[in-house]
């Protein structure tokens, strides 16, 4: 059958694009045909799939690596009163089912550059994290690599945490030896900084490190960044994106980083993850009804956020800086089962509109940059850990190289 033929055949396309899309990702085969052809019907176009313009590789490989064609993804489109997503974001899954079904796409160039969402049934773009650049500040090779054991989780739609932790157990063991032995350099308190995208990871090897650093006799506190954030709609109301000074209510967070250094407790804001909303208003005031949290002194402080070592005025306060990775597409999953089926946090198109958004957008202006001035990067997909070369030195020194 030739590709006019498929294209009008929607059985023959749907049976072809499924045996495609099987390959690009293990977890379609989980899947019965039929199965399969429910979600296909939704992402279907109107028109039909000869309808669908094909662009060339490299027109495609230009546009995905380009600011603007990921800052012109709306993230609350409408058609009429309901939220739709994103028709770049439609329009961009057609042409890789297309180019799939009538071999003008081949399927290691798709691997190479996007991966599939099956719950989302949607193509996203591969990020980038480790550049030439970045690998290169990184002494050009990891410190210490294990098994990747997250390979496991290739035909899972959504991943729970104690799978996560269990495929990152030898790595995340690494990492905490090496900064344990890197805290025992640097004087009392000392801040720890863990970067790292959302669903990475970050908030529960902080509460990890927080057990161990206590076993080894040390008082721990965190200092979360992500408490600091006003209100999402103001923020999508002025234009402004999760990260800077103008996403924080800044100046207070200087002043508790300031008195915590300095030994005393500090009151900051609340953000309801739920509800997008802070404690405090604009001002830095507490709204009624709301309860600020409470944070203890200690001897070391952990700053845990997106980019808490991305500002001058707080990278120098930093003594050990790390980013803490884990690959899109497993992060993903991961937000599936948290925000998703636990929290309930977004509407289902805002959810893939805001990912397919912001993950280059996020990794061009705040992890690459961070990677290029850390100590540490984990990289738990590869089963990695990263250190710079006078991180490497002092761990080498610990007998940790």
């Amino acid at each position: 059958m030739n590709w006019n033929n498929i294209l009008d055949d929607k059985i023959e396309f749907s049976r072809s694009l499924y045996e495609k899309l099987a390959i690009v990702n293990p977890g379609v085969s989980e899947l019965e045909l039929y199965e399969f052809r429910y979600a296909l019907e939704a992402m279907t176009p109107g028109n039909g799939w000869d309808s669908v313009v094909l662009e060339s590789q490299n027109e495609i490989e230009q546009k995905v690596n380009q600011r603007d064609f990921f800052e012109s993804i709306q993230l609350k489109p409408r058609d009429g009163n309901r939220l739709v997503l994103d028709p770049t974001i439609v329009k961009f899954t057609w042409m890789i089912f297309a180019g799939l079904v009538s071999g003008f796409y081949p399927v290691e160039w798709v691997c190479r550059h996007f991966y599939f969402d099956i719950r989302g049934f949607l193509f996203f773009h591969r990020t980038t994290y480790f550049t030439d650049s970045v690998q290169s500040y990184l002494g050009g090779a990891p410190l210490r690599c294990f098994e990747p054991r997250q390979r496991r989780f290739d035909r899972e739609q959504a991943i729970g945490y104690k799978a996560f932790k269990e495929a990152n157990r030898d790595v995340d063991e690494y990492f905490m030896d090496c900064v344990l032995s890197l805290a025992r350099i640097h004087g009392k308190p000392i801040l720890v900084g863990i970067a790292g995208p959302t669903a990475a990871g970050k908030t529960e090897i902080v509460a990890r490190l927080h057990e161990k650093l206590i076993e080894a006799g040390q008082t721990v506190t965190t200092l979360e960044m992500d408490h600091f954030l006003t209100d999402r709609e103001y923020r999508e109301q002025q234009g402004i994106d999760s990260l800077g000074r103008e996403a924080l209510h800044f100046n207070l967070f200087l002043t508790c980083l300031e008195q915590l250094r300095m030994g005393r407790k500090v009151s900051t804001p609340r953000y309801d993850f739920v509800s997008a909303t802070s404690s405090h208003d604009l001002e830095g005031h507490v709204k009624p009804g709301s309860a600020p949290l409470e944070v203890d002194p200690a001897d070391i402080i952990f700053l845990e956020g997106n980019f808490p070592f991305l500002l001058a005025e707080v990278a120098g306060h930093v003594a050990i800086k790390v980013v803490y990775l884990t690959d899109d597409a497993v992060r993903m999953k991961r937000k599936w089962k948290r925000d998703m089926d636990y929290r309930k946090k977004y509407d289902r198109e805002y959810f893939c509109n805001r990912y397919f958004r912001e993950q280059f957008l996020m990794a061009e202006s705040v992890y690459i940059p961070q990677m290029m001035t850390c100590d540490l990067v984990v990289d738990t997909t590869g089963g990695c850990v990263w250190a710079s070369r006078q991180a490497r030195q002092l761990l080498e020194l610990g007998g940790l190289g």
